[in-house]
């Protein structure tokens, strides 16, 4: 980077804390109000994770629109107009406090509804956010005129940006979320807003008073001249892969790897750590050492979670993807704190930034769901990223001959790879010799470590033929990806009661199954997994039926069908189901059939469960059953207090609402037990383990609550299955609409 010719005027320190201090009041505020907003708007979408890469879109989209008009205001404007003309902005900005949503919104349920939530996000916080994304480069733009003696490379400024977004982004479930209810949170951070804006106010009457008569267009001249469109698209790519990278690595591993609560921050963690220690002053230090570890870790991460996962723990895994993700960010964001300009091109810089961020941003939201049927757009940055180490120029040359060393291995592999997979007639007998192979080959790719396009796309080839060989083996019939998650259907054989194989079908949501159906004739009606004749949701059936046959029925969440197959003839069965593609795979009988044999003419509504619920008559059902899924977890606008009554409220007074709490990583028997007591309810609790080897029948957990404890005295007595009282939770927090704590529940 080239110096600026700028005189040092100023030593201060007071200097350097009011304008880090502006800049880290900013990237807090904007990093809490973007997980704040985005709880605020999960209850609307049934709590699906693309709400998060949604809201990071609109976010990224704004930020680049900051970014545009500090540029357009720092290069066309002399200081005096610019402080003029943001203090106009920032005024009107002041209309869109507090940050709420508009009044009577609700979702479209035909359709996907990513630019409904668009939409929505720009009238609710779209000015406000404006003003936050203006502050780094407008403010390290003034910094680079006030004369002091560090205005010649005021980049280091954006450390502070960087660790104010990495504390707020922490801070907001650890800390906020668990002490402070949304509408607190709302009202705080206006007020927090108001004191960035006489932050500004104050850095702007430093440069006001330091730089009188002096605009833009008098800075000496940069010794490296105009930017080339090279160094632009340059800088764009080393953007670009990182962003997309950051949401194709979080949505892989709630998908792929593990639906764990809050798994989210982690990657967005490293990635804001990246920017803070790239642009710190030991970036010349550390730059070279993530350079030589990327594609020693490669190794390691191909070799194990590509090739062969199952046989690593989840936690080691996910490490190991962490890992290699903050490798490959930390080598191309060195790259670009390597390659920043003089501080003459500083906006033009991170306008470009930006701009990459949103690309990426959108590529990943709008673009790889429609084109991809699985999160692919995750390995392809993975060897983007490889692309652009340094010595990329270098290693490729200028030459036919040197393009054809770079290309004449990965050729010879594609072409001897497809020749083997094409021609062994069972693969799966072969599987630990192609394996040992990969490994070799994934070995290999270290000798090409100066290499980056070779070593792009060995790993390239590894990571495809991977992929093919685990969709054969997977035995997946169908596999699709909507706005809410990918979900798939796969055959498999267990072995049935006469010691016979036989086929069954899976019906997954990323990682999570979410039913199964057994396919032969006498068993296909048969309820399995969570909701089998021997588990609590069976028992209750077996008890209930024996009273009333004639049951008004409320099921949320209609997985693949499963529970239809409890139907009696006098029945009125409704399902209130979110995603619309679920519809379509549980109502086609090539997939599964219980639907079409058990139930055909069941009411199915789709749209959010609390949304479409408000709209039915009250006491309505004899049983109301919730069975959502947001992955591996019931989404936490329907386990609020509100929630509760409102389910109550549609349930005859003597009717039983029955809640599937199975899961990995929380406890929500506490959630409900602080409601039974709160709600001056009747609960029970069966966390179920199967006592025989019957195929298909799971360990589940179930809670029943009621109005009154005379409801549950028949499944209390039940001889079927051991139900109990819910426990006493002292350490929870009763979750309502504008608190809830996910901390306090974990495992």
């Amino acid at each position: 980077m080239n110096s600026s010719t700028n005189t040092p005027t100023d030593r201060s320190l007071l200097l350097i804390f009011l304008f880090a201090g502006t800049l880290f009041t900013s990237a807090a505020l904007m990093f809490v109000l973007q997980p704040m907003f985005g709880k605020i708007l999960l209850p609307l979408l049934g709590g699906s994770p693309a709400v998060w890469n949604t809201c990071m879109v609109f976010y990224q989209s704004i930020l680049f629109l900051g970014y545009l008009y500090a540029h357009y205001l720092s290069t066309r404007l002399s200081q005096h107009k610019q402080i003029l003309v943001h203090i106009a902005v920032i005024l009107v900005s002041f209309l869109a406090l507090p940050v709420a949503l508009p009044e009577t919104i609700s979702p479209p349920t035909e359709s996907n509804p990513t630019f409904w939530l668009l939409g929505v996000l720009f009238l609710s916080i779209g000015l406000p956010f404006f003003v936050v994304s203006t502050t780094a480069p407008l403010i390290q733009k003034w910094f680079a005129n006030v004369g002091h003696h560090t205005s010649h490379d005021p980049y280091y400024l954006y450390a502070a940006s960087n660790t104010g977004s990495m504390i707020a982004l922490l801070s907001y479930p650890f800390l906020l979320e668990p002490n402070i209810g949304l509408a607190n949170q709302k009202s705080y951070w206006s007020v927090g807003f108001l004191l960035l804006c006489l932050l500004i106010a104050a850095c702007a009457f430093t440069v006001w008073k330091a730089q009188q008569a002096k605009d833009a267009t008098e800075e000496p001249a940069a010794d490296d001249g105009e930017l080339g469109i090279v160094t632009k698209l340059h800088w764009l790519a080393l953007a670009f892969v990182p962003s997309s990278l950051l949401l194709g690595l979080t949505t892989f591993i709630s998908t792929d790897i593990a639906s764990v609560p809050l798994l989210w921050i982690i990657p967005l963690t490293l990635y804001l750590l990246t920017f803070v220690i790239v642009f710190s002053k030991w970036h010349d230090k550390v730059h070279p050492l993530m350079v030589t570890l990327q594609p020693i870790v490669l190794l390691p991460f191909i070799a194990y979670s590509f090739i062969n996962p199952a046989v690593l723990p989840y936690w080691v895994d996910l490490g190991l993807h962490l890992t290699a993700f903050f490798l490959a960010v930390m080598v191309c964001h060195g790259e670009l704190a390597r390659l920043r300009p003089n501080t003459r091109h500083l906006t033009t810089y991170y306008l470009i930034m930006s701009f990459a961020g949103m690309l990426g941003g959108m590529f990943n939201t709008f673009v790889a769901p429609f084109i991809f049927n699985a999160v692919y757009e995750y390995p392809l940055m993975i060897i983007a990223a490889l692309l652009l180490r340094p010595g990329l120029k270098a290693s490729i040359g200028n030459t036919k001959m040197e393009w054809f060393k770079q290309l004449i291995l990965p050729v010879l592999l594609i072409v001897v790879g497809l020749g083997l997979f094409f021609s062994i007639d069972d693969l799966p007998q072969y599987l630990d010799t192609i394996g040992v192979g990969l490994i070799l080959l994934a070995g290999l790719t270290y000798a090409f470590r100066a290499q980056p396009v070779t070593l792009a796309l060995l790993t390239g080839i590894l990571i495809f033929f991977t992929f093919g060989l685990h969709g054969l083996l997977s035995n997946t019939l169908y596999q699709e990806r909507t706005f809410f998650g990918v979900l798939s259907v796969r055959e498999s054989v267990l072995t049935n009661e006469q010691g016979q194989p036989e086929k069954y079908r899976e019906f997954y949501h990323g990682t999570t199954k979410h039913g199964a159906q057994r396919l032969a004739a006498d068993v296909s009606r048969s309820p399995t997994t969570y909701f089998s004749r021997p588990g609590p949701i069976g028992q209750l059936f077996s008890e209930f039926d024996k009273v009333n046959d004639n049951w008004v029925i409320g099921i949320v969440g209609l997985g693949a069908g499963t529970l239809t197959c409890y139907t009696k003839g006098q029945q009125d069965w409704t399902f209130y189901e979110l995603d619309p593609l679920v519809v379509d795979v549980a109502s086609n009988p090539t997939y599964f059939t219980y639907i079409s044999q058990c139930n055909p003419k069941m009411t199915i509504k789709v749209g959010d469960a609390r949304l479409s619920l408000e709209k039915e008559p009250d006491h309505k059902f004899d049983l109301f059953v919730i069975d959502a899924f947001s992955s591996d977890s019931i989404p936490t606008h329907l386990l609020t207090q509100e929630a509760i009554k409102l389910y109550f409220d549609k349930i005859k007074p003597n009717g039983i609402l029955a809640l599937h709490i199975t899961n990995r990583h929380l406890a929500l028997k506490k959630v409900l037990a602080v409601h039974e007591k709160q709600l001056q309810l009747s609960g029970l609790i069966q966390e179920f383990k199967p006592q025989q080897d019957i195929p298909l029948v799971v360990a589940t957990d179930w809670v029943v609550l009621a109005k009154k404890p005379e409801t549950l005295e028949l499944l209390r007595q039940s001889q079927l299955g051991l139900w109990q009282k819910l426990p006493v939770a002292f350490d929870t927090k009763p979750w309502t609409d504008d608190f809830t704590n996910i901390v306090t529940i974990w495992k």
